[in-house]
């Protein structure tokens, strides 16, 4: 190669000279005027050559007029391959005898008019690969190539535009044009490439300073020491900008817009002293961006906009002296802590650099901040990076590590919260997973595709702002999302267009919004969610099978609503009540006899429709996405349509299409829209109408197409016609084509002027055979639709409606288990994946079996794992290989009770039992009481090993075999009383009182009022006699079962009194109408008693259940069946007489009660059972053994048992241990103390509320404009309000959660050893984890240290203990 030098004006030259490709020249010697070439900091010697010269591939940029001057006798002289930009005029002058001249693939844009016509035996020219400009200067080329055909071969055109791709001698003469501005020649000097024009040169200084420069300028000068570029307007830095000026001691760049310092800038500048960078914006900087410069002594980064900076940065400076880094964002958590440790060490920035964020160290010096203060929280750990996700990319640099403006962001945390956001941040970190917007104004999320780029996204908090819409597509790519949060919004509708590409999402709260209905597309694609929230909103119906695609939810809050339970709402009843889903219980708010009832527990025939159709999911008409409609009349005017837009209602009769892009129209475009007046398509690109376009239009009046480039030949002949026929084109409808018919009215033209004479234009041809103007890129075939118009068939690596979008085949994240897709030529699918470790395959989708090569022993079995695999041991064995042997006689493993002696075998134990006690574990006390002694009917007591003998009163002895002595016999009062059914006689204040057995009453115990229902068809029949027109029946009802009857009375018109669904439901039937129904609020299938109240008054039915306010069936169109000479039926009905005349819904009560009924009144008659006829069987006396509960009422259990519920004061299985007073020394402020069991209830005074009725309850109170959103709002002793915050929670509104953290406690640790109690000589250090995690995690410990203690016993003896003491706390996993 020609290498470059500095030749002086004098310089002879002679020996031997190699040129490129090896040709070997000899050189004899010659003056400066015959061998000096001067091109761009070379001297290029020409020497005496016989024939050839080659001097390709070197780095010529200009040919001097003088350059070949005394070189007459070379035939061929080869330039291809250099950088020749410049041909000077004349500079071919001497080669007379030249024949073959090759400039292929320079930079040459014009060559003087005069550069060839010296050469007269010029037989080849290659100039093929240059930037030929073909204006008015290169115009004589043109013709002097055209008389020489066979010498200037592929010579071709590259400006302007219109010439591009032409062969020079193939281009008109009158092609050949100059603007204004380039009328005059320009002429070039090779000298003068040496320095660029905007910039001095001297003394090896290029000084480019406010200049206004754009770019570094190139081709300076390669042996310059300093370059001056500050105060211009330079924005990047192409990479190896400087590589070639080796000799470089001073770059000054301050004062730019530079955002990005390219990789591989500032390699090999060994001899940079001085590198000024301030007042830019360079937003980050890769780890080995100053890689090389061991000679640096000053670095100014002052005025940037550097947040971190990766570790490592400085260490190749090895001669720093210097270093600016002040004003900078910089963000002062974990990963610049070694900066700090770096600052300390070496002293020497000296502007003074602080933090910016977080906020505890706002403004503070790096320098002077200990290591332990820079934390992160909320860190994202990539599997396979022992660093969190930032530091996987300091190698890098991109956007994405970059804080958005007005954002705080720590660890992977970015929380944009309270900023007054009206819009979506355009750019977020990729290493986001926590995204919070909450307490903002925006009001529409638009689909600007930023959930693309967050891979590692699990949850986004949009709560509190004012959320109207949600555009389609907004979350596109999300698929990682995990919970989003649009509480306290403003949304009134909701589809599950909105919610595309939140594939995994699990939690969505949509609480406090304004939704009304909710359809059956509402949460389509959401078949992850597992708990969905409607708190708070508007509902009033939901369509059926509104929640089929939520395949995953477990809970649903529902609560809140304005449900109106009608027929449209019968659906949810049962699917409700079929799915075992949380859903609090949602209610009914209409009709008003449904009013506060659950929705699952009302019977499917009651949702009724009679009166009552609302719905708030009837559809509105359809109108298209890019129109508006109002009625009948659809606006779709300067919408850049294309083509019709689709779904417009065929009911309309004003359609306004103008001021758009349409330009085809078929036959069937305005199909069925028969009821159209009006159809507006003015100011369109319609060249063409098809002959019937308008046939189904039949109520058309009047057709706006004025301003379309209407082409009016024979095909639009039809339309004139028709226009003139109805005149429903007002005249205003011109034709631009053909040239005969511009400017004519469609209107008034004849008809016979419509002719096809001559060939229509491709653009008009192609609106109605759109293939013809090749629609679809990138080699796309194209194919006519009748609806689209066109489609395009892409090919490999290409997409959309003409494949102009290249595809990113890793978009979808084909690559399984956490793998990293890379996009890739080489792989037919267009990506490859890199696997974590532990995964293999194209898609990472193979676990490759770690088993197959383990080391488990003891016939121990391996079980595959990621990356791993864990042995599961057979009995015996442990370790992490099953390789140490159990002993199972140690303290934590012994298997033997009662401090029997625990002996070690080879398989398992042996236990040694104490004497009282057997079993294989010495578990079984053994019962000595076996064949006891005790007489006298002593009760006889186990003990250990013995048992000793209770006697009866007056009895002594060890066996109390000792009887009293001999007393006379006293009389009792209960001699002479009988009572009776088995009750027991007692003597209280030397009276004889019966104490009855459950379910009988009366001085003697002599009436049966309370009976056990417990076999399936069983009842109590009541005579009609006892029951007058106007009557009152009051029963007491103790069941645990969902359903049954309690009372029926009744044929002809029956009326009711059951259990549905825990509820008590009054029924009355008169068969010639619906049957009228009314629930009670309450539920009474808790297994304790309550009172239910049936009153029959002037035809009015009123239901009571336990003294709550009654429920009304209204005014009876005649007189209660009551006083129908029929039966009572009390607990069921007789299978004979079946349940025919009571109509029954899908939901069939069955005949049969299961409880108890106690306590039966008719007009406060109380009922005797005893003397009724012969019952039924499976109705037993009394509430099973109920009169076990001494200070209580029982509560039945299945069909044996019962449980004692204590009346307050009294505790113990029966009731019968005295408690003191709950309500003694109660916290009741302004209320009072309730006894409820064994705690207590405050009910409040008027004006206040709170647990202990501490709390203010009026529209003045403070706390009404204070809003704690973590924690509960109190009044300080002075009136003002303040926030108490929950735990985790701090901040004047409660809204700053407290990071997890650790706090060191230091305390004694006391052991017990064997029967001693030992304590720690000094007090042990321990870190106890506080504060919150976001995702579910938990503030646990994360790292221990072991370390030995003394630890001095009480006995005198002492011992050392290794103790496990925590160091580090973090969020994981909660345990």
């Amino acid at each position: 190669k020609v290498k470059s030098s500095v030749v002086p004006i004098n310089t002879q030259c002679s020996g031997e000279t190699y040129f490129s490709k090896h040709v070997y020249v000899p050189v004899v010697s010659c003056g400066f005027e015959k061998c000096l070439l001067f091109v761009n900091r070379m001297c290029l010697f020409f020497f005496f050559l016989p024939l050839f010269r080659d001097l390709s591939e070197n780095q010529i940029k200009g040919i001097p007029r003088k350059a070949f001057r005394g070189i007459i006798d070379v035939k061929n002289l080869q330039l291809d391959n250099n950088q020749i930009s410049c041909i000077e005029d004349g500079a071919f002058r001497a080669l007379r005898d030249l024949e073959i001249l090759t400039l292929n693939n320079n930079n040459i844009t014009r060559i003087p008019v005069t550069s060839f016509n010296h050469m007269p035996k010029i037989r080849t020219l290659r100039l093929h690969s240059n930037f030929l400009h073909c204006d008015c200067h290169l115009a004589w080329l043109s013709d002097w190539l055209r008389q020489r055909r066979t010498i200037g071969q592929f010579t071709f055109c590259l400006a302007p535009v219109n010439l591009r791709g032409f062969l020079v001698a193939e281009v008109q003469k009158k092609d050949f044009v100059c603007s204004g501005s380039q009328s005059e020649p320009l002429s070039c000097s090779a000298s003068s490439i040496t320095c660029p024009s905007a910039c001095t040169c001297s003394n090896n200084v290029v000084d480019c300073r406010g200049r206004g420069l754009t770019e570094i300028p190139a081709n300076l000068p390669e042996d310059i020491w300093e370059i001056r570029l500050e105060q211009n307007l330079i924005k990047i830095i192409p990479p190896g900008a400087f590589t070639q000026y080796k000799k470089l001691k001073r770059i000054v760049l301050y004062g730019n817009k530079i955002t990005e310092i390219p990789q591989g800038l500032f390699d090999d500048l060994v001899s940079l002293q001085l590198l000024l960078l301030n007042a830019n914006k360079i937003n980050c900087l890769r780890v080995n961006t100053f890689q090389g410069l061991h000679n640096l002594k000053l670095l100014s980064l002052y005025d940037n906009k550097l947040q971190t900076i990766s570790k490592g940065l400085f260490a190749p400076l090895r001669s720093i002296q210097t270093l600016h880094l002040a004003q900078n964002p910089f963000v002062c958590d974990c990963h610049l802590k070694w900066l700090a440790d770096y600052l300390q060490d070496n002293p020497i920035e000296t502007s003074g650099a602080r933090c910016s964020n977080p906020r505890r160290l706002a403004n503070k010096r790096i320098s002077q901040i200990k290591s332990k203060k820079f934390r992160c929280s909320g860190m994202c750990f990539i599997p396979g990076f022992n660093t969190d996700y930032r530091s996987k990319f300091t190698g890098k640099c991109f956007m994405d590590l970059v804080c958005p403006e007005k954002c705080r962001c720590e660890g992977t945390i970015v929380d944009c919260s309270n900023q007054k956001l009206t819009r979506l941040p355009s750019h977020l970190p990729e290493y986001t997973t926590d995204l919070r917007l909450n307490d903002n104004d925006i009001s529409v999320l638009e689909a600007i595709g930023l959930f693309k780029k967050l891979p590692n996204l699990r949850k986004i908090n949009l709560s509190n702002n004012k959320i109207k819409e949600i555009r389609e597509g907004t979350f596109d790519g999300a698929s990682g999302v995990q919970e989003l949060i649009l509480t306290e919004n403003q949304l009134e509708s909701v589809h599950g267009r909105m919610f595309r590409g939140l594939t995994g999402l699990k939690t969505l709260m949509l609480r406090s919004n304004s939704i009304s209905c909710i359809n059956n597309d509402t949460f389509a694609g959401l078949s992850s969610v597992r708990l969905l929230s409607l708190y708070d909103n508007h509902i009033s119906t939901i369509t059926p099978g509104a929640f089929s695609t939520l395949v995953s939810l477990s809970t649903i809050n529902l609560l809140a609503n304005s449900f109106n339970c009608n027929c449209h709402l019968a659906w949810l009843g049962k699917w409700l009540r079929k799915k075992r889903i949380v859903s609090g219980n949602p209610r009914c708010l209409k009709p008003f006899f449904l009013k506060d009832i659950p929705i699952q527990d009302v019977d499917v025939q009651d949702f009724t429709c009679d009166g009552n159709d609302e719905s708030s999911c009837l559809l509105s008409p359809p109108c298209p996405s890019q129109c508006t409609c109002v009625d009948s009349v659809v606006r779709c005017s300067n919408k850049g349509l294309r083509m019709l837009p689709k779904g417009i209602p065929k009911d309309v009769t004003e359609l306004d299409l103008s001021n758009n892009s349409i330009s085809v129209l078929a036959n069937y475009t305005f199909s069925n829209m028969t009821q159209l007046s009006t159809l507006t398509l003015h100011g369109n690109d319609i060249s063409s109408v098809p002959e019937g376009s308008f046939n189904d239009l039949v109520s058309l009046s009047h057709l706006a197409l004025g301003t379309n480039p209407l082409h009016c030949d024979c095909n639009l002949r039809w339309l004139s016609e028709w226009v003139k026929a109805g005149y429903k084109e007002p005249g205003i409808a011109r034709c631009s084509g053909p040239d005969a018919m511009v400017d004519r009215l469609l209107l008034t033209t004849p008809t016979h002027h419509f002719q096809c004479k001559e060939p229509v234009d491709i653009s008009v041809v192609s609106k109605c055979n759109p293939c013809l103007s090749n629609p679809c890129k990138n080699n796309g075939t194209c194919n006519n639709d009748p609806v689209e118009f066109y489609q395009c068939t892409c090919p490999f690596g290409f997409k959309g409606r003409d494949c102009s979008m290249p595809i990113n085949s890793c978009i979808q994240n084909p690559c399984q288990n956490g793998g990293t897709c890379h996009l890739t030529e080489t792989n037919k699918d267009g990506f490859s994946c890199s696997c974590l470790l532990g995964y293999e395959g194209e898609r990472c989708e193979i676990n490759p079996d770690d088993c197959e090569d383990n080391d488990c022993e003891n016939n121990s079995t391996c079980v595959d794992g990621i990356n791993n695999y864990v042995c599961l041991c057979p009995p015996n064995y442990t370790g992490e290989l099953c390789d140490e042997v159990i002993n199972h006689c140690v303290p934590e493993l012994n298997p033997c009770q009662h401090e029997s002696k625990c002996l070690p075998l080879d398989k398992g134990t042996r236990c040694e039992c104490l004497p009282g006690y057997s079993g294989k574990h010495c578990e079984i006390d053994d019962d000595d009481c076996v064949g006891h002694k005790c007489r006298h009917g002593a009760v006889c007591v186990d003990a250990v090993n013995g048992y000793t003998c209770v006697c009866p009163q007056g009895f002594s002895g060890l066996f109390c075999e000792t009887p009293p002595p001999m007393v006379l016999l006293q009389t009792s009062p209960c001699d002479n009383y009988e009572c009776q059914n088995g009750a027991q006689c007692i003597v209280a204040h030397h009276e004889p009182v019966c104490r009855c057995l459950a379910g009988f009453a009366g001085q003697k115990c002599e009436k049966l009022i309370t009976v056990n229902f417990v076999g399936k068809d069983s009842y109590v029949e009541l005579p009609s006699a006892k029951i007058r027109p106007q009557a009152n029946i009051s029963l007491q009802v103790a069941t645990d079962k969902d359903n049954g009857i309690l009372l029926y009375k009744g044929d002809n018109d029956p009326l009711a009194l059951e259990l549905y669904q825990g509820h008590v439901r009054l029924i009355y039937d008169t068969l010639n109408s619906p049957p009228t129904t009314v629930y009670s609020v309450e539920t009474v299938n808790d297994g304790q008693f309550h009172s239910v109240e049936l009153m029959m008054l002037n035809q009015t039915l009123n239901l009571v259940v336990d003294k709550g306010t009654p429920k009304s069936l209204g005014k009876l169109q005649k007189q209660s069946s009551v006083s129908l000479n029929t039966p009572l039926y009390i607990g069921g009905i007789p299978t004979s007489t079946g349940l025919s005349s009571l109509r029954q819904g899908a939901d069939k009560t069955p005949n049969g009660f299961h409880g108890c009924i106690h306590d039966v009144r008719i007009n406060n008659e109380l009922q005797d059972f005893k003397d009724l006829p012969q019952q039924s069987l499976g109705v037993l006396p009394g509430c099973k053994s109920c009169n076990i509960c001494k200070h209580g009422i029982c509560r039945s259990l299945e069909k044996t048992s019962v449980i004692c519920e204590c009346h307050p004061g009294w505790t113990g299985p029966l009731c019968d241990q005295e408690i003191g007073d709950p309500c003694l020394n109660h916290k009741c402020l302004h209320g009072k103390c309730m006894v409820a069991n064994v705690a207590y209830t405050c009910k409040c005074m008027e004006g206040y509320t709170g647990m202990y009725c501490d709390k203010k309850n009026n529209s003045s109170n403070p706390c009404r404009i204070l809003k704690c959103n973590h924690g509960q709002c109190k009044i300080s002793e002075h009136g003002e309000p303040y926030c108490e915050c929950d735990p985790n929670y701090s901040g004047e509104h409660c809204d700053r959660e407290n990071l997890c953290q650790g706090e060191i406690i230091r305390e004694v640790v006391r052991k017990q050893q064997g029967y001693t109690s030992c304590a720690t000589a000094s007090k042990v250090p321990r870190l106890e984890c506080r504060g919150g995690c976001g995702s579910g995690q938990c503030c646990v410990p994360l790292r221990s240290k072991r370390r030995k203690y003394f630890f001095q016993c009480v006995d005198g003896s002492t011992f050392t203990e290794e103790l496990e003491r925590h160091v580090e706390c973090g969020c994981s996993k909660c345990l």
